[in-house]
């Protein structure tokens, strides 16, 4: 993945950046990171649905954290809709 990154994306992999993959199915996702120590790579498997991935006309996109967040709980981060509300009290 850290030779993908280098070879196809022309990205230096050990700039600290993150590079996230997703599997064929959409269920798996791939997370690659360098901290200035090491390489890192996470993986996360959704039991239920598909990533909601962004399409990326150059191959490469940014997005912010809470997007990440999202993305990595299976939250359609484009429309994030709230999934409950508190009781009123009064």
């Amino acid at each position: 993945m850290a030779l993908q990154v280098q070879q196809s994306l022309n990205k230096d992999v050990h700039a600290g950046d993150l590079y996230v993959f997703r599997g064929r199915s959409g269920s798996l996702c791939k997370i690659l990171w360098h901290d200035g120590l090491g390489m890192s790579l996470y993986s996360k498997r959704l039991e239920r649905g598909r990533f909601v991935w962004p399409s990326a006309k150059d191959g490469t996109i940014a997005i912010s954290a809470s997007a990440m967040a999202c993305l990595l709980e299976g939250v359609d981060w484009r429309n994030p809709q709230e999934t409950w509300r508190p009781t009123q009290v009064g």
